[in-house]
């Protein structure tokens, strides 16, 4: 797996994301986030990990916008308030990621820093419906 920390943002797929919205126009950017995580929530047989990473990155990106500040990854890269419809979207990815068949969740299972990283996912998730519990 092209990972080098837990982070949100530390495997390639998300660094490819990452490259590829701050080559595009601002007005667009929302657009490939919607794009990123509706694969990843519709992918019905198995997810492999860049979709799985891009997907977490994905919905980081949406819950940074939502909150109104910059991901700490991509201090840089401007992101619209997206509508509540994507952070449900982003929700659905990351239960996606989370769930069987899927590459990433398999991979992290098998490391030592697994529990860690699923919860990073939680406190994610909590941040996108707004619960604190």
């Amino acid at each position: 797996m092209g990972t080098w920390g837990m982070g949100l943002f530390d495997n390639d797929g998300a660094a490819d994301l990452l490259d590829d919205l701050a080559a595009m126009p601002v007005d667009r950017r929302l657009g490939a986030i919607r794009g990123v995580l509706s694969t990843a929530a519709a992918e019905r047989d198995y997810l492999e990990a860049p979709e799985g990473g891009m997907a977490v990155a994905a919905a980081a990106l949406t819950a940074a916008a939502r909150a109104g500040s910059a991901s700490p990854a991509a201090p840089d890269l401007t992101v619209p308030e997206p509508p509540p419809q994507l952070a449900v979207l982003a929700v659905h990815a990351l239960d996606r990621v989370l769930a069987p068949h899927s590459e990433l969740a398999e991979l992290w299972g098998e490391s030592d820093d697994g529990a860690q990283w699923r919860a990073g996912l939680a406190r994610l998730r909590a941040e996108l419906t707004g619960r604190t519990d």
